[in-house]
């Protein structure tokens, strides 16, 4: 092991990324800027160290490597350039670091030259870390009883560990894939393989729990392509099937769970959640028992090569039957597929209200507010279709175009997020590290032995599966599932073949000055990410200690201010706080300095205009009150707070806050 080691010594900066993406999974799937900075930080640390001590000319590094990396470098860069024209600068800013860290995190993994068996500890102990929390997870549903509530977000989709559903379904679902090629290949230990089925079996529940519509889509769809794509299919679709049948018999009791809950949540639904774990762990042993059979009897009588051409020819032939199945089993429970499109577009459409009021979520149609938040972003696409708004900007938009009552902040589509924020430039420079992505993987598909063609095939499944699901979800701010995409993407490339480095060269400091001018550049970037995430700690404290300590946090408030000098997050704050202490001189000034970062904001705008009604500036209250309508039209408080300034009144400060408070003003129904 130790050999390994030193043939590819950026395995262990690998696996130290690895062990932090698994701290991730319970911190809000790594959502939160207060979970994904530290790993940013993380990242560029070991890039910096892999930079100064692991030789690697880059003229060795395969070209389409060298496309890919350089490619995400300039959308980095890029992602950087659009504060300058953002609504929202601070939030172009977050979105351009958690980018880096997709940067940086795609470099430390595929930047070096990996051997199959380092790639494969790289991605089995993804796998297993992952498969391992799946495995707490059904144990903390077994014990739930009536606290199930927690879990499934006040309602009956299962939100742990992410906070949202989708993005739970999709955590699971993207370590199915490494699971069934690792499962399936006979390089790997026969233990190994049993453990891999078995956790694949438990994904499949804990994935249905949430009861995601995209899911569904995703699933058939990533295999299909899977199958179609990767070698291996006869053993993949042996291993698929056990898993399928294993876990089949909890499935059943996993819809039964959201029946018993309802829609608020609140009823019991412990029994059901005990036969789900009982069924999901005697499968997940079933699997393990027939797939660690079979590995361990062919580990001692390995087939002839006969015998693995029949099996390759068989491997077609069911590959095209499972694809066949699907497309069979599709138009069989659609229907007349003319008039099955039609209806799933007209839900589509029809938003929430389309949908049907009884049974299972994942059978009651398609409708939600997603039809309404692409238009808005085609609509910013249009507006701007060279650059794009800048990142961070479809919240704004939305508040002003949206007709729905939701307000989201992102447009629920990696490529949809991509043209209305970064526009054709952007767009483009994606596209082009998907292409060389692609030619990359094929190449190291062609070169590999068995072992890297499972490795390949598994880490492969995972970005599909997120790419595809992600194209009808916000899965590019959820770094959770986007870190492990890249990092993925990574260890395909180290695996595309390129010059082997000579042995004396395996590690070796770099000059003085270089290694200066590599801790100035990665220090900068750094700085980058620090200024935000120790900001957004600062914010974090204020909002505990304002209650009891306002002074305290004004102070704080003031720090997070020149920590972050683009967000208008500490100058909201800080009037809101000022407001509740009926400090209207500090309000005022606080919510000014916010517009002055972010003149479209809001809810400064209507805070402003209520605090001027108050001083008694009618003419100034109503200028400000009408422009809160008009950048959120469909927010009652701000045509209420117009209506009462109209009418010669005085817009009531205590009860406005309370409101917001209370969820009122951001577009209550």
């Amino acid at each position: 092991m130790a050999g390994l080691f030193r043939a590819a010594p950026v395995t262990i900066p690998c696996l130290v990324i690895v062990a932090a993406f698994g701290l991730w999974v319970f911190d809000d799937g790594g959502y939160p800027v207060s979970a994904w900075s530290p790993v940013a930080l993380l990242a560029l640390g070991l890039l910096g160290v892999g930079l100064a001590t692991i030789p690697n000319a880059w003229g060795d590094v395969p070209a389409p490597v060298r496309i890919v990396a350089g490619g995400l470098a300039a959308f980095t860069v890029w992602s950087y350039a659009s504060m300058a024209w953002a609504d929202d600068a601070g939030a172009a800013l977050e979105d351009a670091n958690r980018t880096l860290m997709y940067l940086a995190v795609f470099v430390v993994f595929g930047l070096w030259r990996q051997r199959e068996r380092t790639a494969a500890i790289v991605v089995g102990a993804w796998t297993l870390v992952m498969l391992a929390l799946g495995f707490v997870m059904l144990l903390q549903l077994a014990g739930t009883g009536h606290d199930a509530t927690d879990l499934f977000g006040r309602g009956d989709r299962l939100a742990d560990p992410t906070g949202y559903p989708n993005a739970a379904a999709a955590l699971w679902l993207m370590v199915l894939w490494p699971a069934v090629t690792l499962a399936a290949s006979a390089r790997v230990p026969w233990v190994l393989r049993a453990t891999f089925a078995a956790g694949a079996t438990l994904l499949i529940p804990l994935a249905l729990l949430s009861q995601s519509r995209g899911s569904l889509f995703a699933l058939p769809i990533t295999l299909v392509l899977f199958l179609a794509l990767f070698p291996g299919r006869v053993r993949h679709i042996g291993v698929l099937t056990v898993v399928a049948l294993a876990a089949a018999p909890a499935i059943p009791s996993v819809l039964d769970v959201a029946d018993l809950l309802g829609e608020t949540g609140e009823g019991d639904a412990s029994p059901a959640l005990e036969r789900v774990a009982f069924l999901t762990f005697a499968g997940a042993c079933a699997a393990a028992l027939v797939v660690g059979a079979l590995a361990a009897w062919e580990s001692r009588r390995p087939p002839g090569p006969a015998a693995v051409d029949r099996l390759r020819l068989g491997g077609r032939i069911a590959a095209g039957g499972v694809v066949a199945s699907v497309l069979v089993a599709s138009l069989v429970l659609a229907g007349n597929p003319v008039s099955r499109v039609q209806d799933g577009w007209d839900s589509f459409k029809g938003g929430y209200g389309d949908n049907a009021t009884s049974g299972s979520r994942l059978v009651g149609g398609l409708g939600s507010n997603r039809y309404d938040f692409y238009r808005v972003g085609l609509k910013q696409f249009q507006d701007e279709p060279v650059v794009g708004h800048g990142g961070g900007s479809f919240r704004q938009a939305y508040l002003r175009r949206g007709r729905s009552t939701e307000t989201p902040r992102y447009a629920h589509s990696v490529q949809l997020r991509t043209l209305s924020e970064y526009g054709l430039v952007g767009a483009a420079i994606l596209l082009v590290v998907l292409i060389a992505a692609a030619v990359a993987a094929a190449r190291a598909l062609r070169a590999g032995d068995a072992l890297a063609r499972a490795v390949i095939g598994g880490a492969l499944g995972s970005v599909l599966y997120w790419l595809v699901h992600g194209s009808a979800d916000w899965f590019w701010e959820f770094a959770g599932l986007g870190a492990p995409t890249f990092a993925l993407l990574g260890v395909v490339c180290a695996l595309v073949p390129r010059p082997e480095p000579p042995r004396s060269a395996v590690l070796r400091l770099r000059t003085p000055a270089e290694l200066g001018g590599l801790a100035v550049g990665l220090c900068a970037l750094g700085l980058m990410v620090l200024g935000p995430w120790a900001a957004n700690r600062e914010i974090a404290a204020a909002a505990e200690s304002f209650a009891t300590r306002p002074l305290e946090s004004y102070t704080r408030l003031d720090r997070a201010a020149d920590l972050d000098p683009f967000s208008d997050r500490p100058a909201l704050l800080e009037g809101s706080i000022a407001l509740r202490y009926g400090d209207l001189e500090r309000a005022e000034a606080a919510f000014s300095r916010a517009l002055g970062r972010v003149p479209d904001g809001q809810y400064a705008t209507l805070q402003l205009g209520a605090i001027a009604s108050v001083q008694g500036d009618r003419d100034r209250a109503e200028t400000l009150l009408r422009r809160a309508v008009a950048l959120a039209p469909r927010d009652r408080l701000a045509r209420a707070a117009l209506d009462v300034v109209r009418d010669g009144g005085i817009v009531d400060l205590p009860s406005l806050s309370r409101a917001i408070l209370a969820g009122a003003a951001p577009l209550a129904p």
